[in-house]
């Protein structure tokens, strides 16, 4: 399917998108928890750090001692020979796990889940933000491999601390906004490691373009003394600087190591918007094609007062083009209204029937 149709309109819409992104630490928590179901058995809730040599080394001085939060199903103390499949979730723009734990209310969610007959599963909440709002979960010299952390390392270590099914088949991935671009990224780039994916309102599959940068925004970036001087940063720095991060690092340009994708007179730089396109899954869907044809199940879904519908759809629309099958639902709701419900009563049962009939 052709993607230029939607690049001028994602141009448009790309400051929009990551505000919503950045939007979900707050307007998730809105969101009410849905009723309770009859008799709940508790979860356990583990708080680990992951040392990550991926990440370690990176220009922005972020910490390589990642914060991961597992969640153990009710069975978990009780059947000591018991094996788990397990689900990684992926946070979005603004926020971290702890926090996106907290908006998802995702310790009762899942709880209820369980009540209500969906399989168990370990839950996997590792940390994707860094000094600029979020990493993308991308592989880049400024921010780290990020990528790497949790197509690999992550998955080893949790092999390696709890019961899990420790093989692919028994891996998913999910995530929400900026969460939702790092599971489509990762499905794309590092098959093998997954055996189903679901995106949850996926921001930035299609090239974002200059998110709104002016020369005056520019001028405020450039200012900034040391990557930690951008912590809490509005947004309309914040989101252009972690993309430049994530799809346009130079190392040889201390303090930020960014490229932006306009100079300081407001003229658009065609080398690095050539770059931010190459990270978009939308233009890089047709070369991975085989990828997408790996997983046992593709899952994904938007609220229909969400900017992210056209490039949702269009990313359903490939994916069907080529024969792929995927679960897409365009749902009443915003870009945060629903997604603590969504998880409980969609994502969770997704996951609970594929992977525990995936898993040996």
């Amino acid at each position: 399917m052709a993607i230029r149709k939607f690049l001028a309109a994602q141009t448009a819409l790309g400051s929009g998108l990551l505000l919503l992104a950045a939007g979900a630490a707050v307007g998730a928590k809105a969101a009410e928890p849905p009723p309770a179901h009859g008799a709940i058995a508790s979860v356990r809730v583990d708080r680990q750090i992951v040392h990550s040599p991926a990440i370690a080394g990176n220009l922005l001085g972020t910490s390589a001692e990642r914060q991961v939060f597992v969640v153990l199903p009710p069975t978990y103390s009780t059947h000591p020979r018991r094996r788990y499949p397990v689900v990684y979730a992926l946070h979005g723009f603004g926020t971290g796990p702890q926090e996106w734990m907290a908006e998802l209310h995702a310790k009762a969610g899942i709880e209820r889940a369980y009540a209500a007959r969906t399989p168990e599963m370990i839950l996997v909440f590792p940390d994707g933000s860094n000094e600029y709002g979020g990493s993308f979960y991308t592989s880049s010299a400024a921010t780290g491999d990020f990528e790497r952390f949790i197509a690999d390392e992550l998955a080893t270590f949790i092999d390696s601390h709890y019961r899990t099914i420790a093989n692919s088949a028994a891996r998913g991935l999910m995530g929400h906004s900026m969460g939702g671009y790092g599971t489509a990224r990762i499905a794309a780039l590092d098959p093998g490691r997954f055996g189903a994916i679901y995106l949850m309102s996926p921001c930035c599959l299609a090239p974002l373009g200059p998110q709104g940068l002016n020369p005056e925004r520019v001028a405020v970036i450039e200012a900034l003394k040391s990557p930690a001087a951008a912590v809490g940063l509005p947004f309309i720095y914040a989101g252009p600087l972690a993309t430049a991060a994530a799809f346009s690092p130079d190392p040889l340009k201390p303090p930020l190591f960014v490229d932006l994708a306009i100079d300081a007179r407001g003229t658009p730089r065609e080398e690095i918007l050539a770059k931010r396109a190459a990270n978009a899954p939308l233009a890089f869907f047709d070369q991975h094609v085989a990828a997408f044809r790996t997983y046992a199940k593709i899952g994904i879904d938007v609220g229909d007062q969400d900017t992210i519908v056209p490039t949702a759809s269009a990313l359903h629309k490939e994916l069907d083009s080529y024969a792929i099958a995927n679960q897409f639902e365009i749902y009443s709701g915003t870009h945060t209204s629903r997604v603590a419900e969504r998880f409980e009563s969609t994502v969770l049962p997704f996951f609970g029937g594929i992977l525990t009939k995936a898993a040996p």
